[in-house]
């Protein structure tokens, strides 16, 4: 299965929503993809949503937090929301829920970004 990507900007953040599967096979495109949109665009903060992504291995994981660092340098924040459970077994196994943001939707995120819809 491919992996579609979409991205929407909300005032200063910027939204990514991830559909399909997240590994070895398409992560190189969506870290780049996801860099350049960030790095172009005029976006602070990332909201992740992954309410379709039906699978991710540990490339997904590089790639989420490539991005944490990416967007946490220039001093904005990271928030992922839409978590299925699968997905959430493969965050807790990596301790990336003591660094990163998780809110249930997408109007969650924004709002603790301080740019609610």
């Amino acid at each position: 299965m491919s992996l579609q990507i979409e991205f929407e900007q909300h005032r200063r953040a910027l939204i990514v929503r991830l559909k399909g599967e997240l590994d070895h096979h398409t992560s190189d495109v969506v870290r780049a993809r996801m860099e350049e949109a960030i790095n172009n665009g005029d976006a602070f903060h990332l909201v992740l949503s992954l309410r379709d992504l039906s699978f991710m291995d540990s490339s997904g994981l590089g790639v989420i937090l490539g991005r944490y660092k990416q967007v946490t340098s220039r001093g904005g924040k990271l928030v992922i929301c839409h978590v299925n459970p699968a997905v959430n077994r493969l965050f807790e196994l990596s301790g990336l829920f003591k660094i990163i943001t998780f809110e249930d939707s997408e109007r969650a995120a924004l709002a603790s970004l301080e740019v609610a819809l």
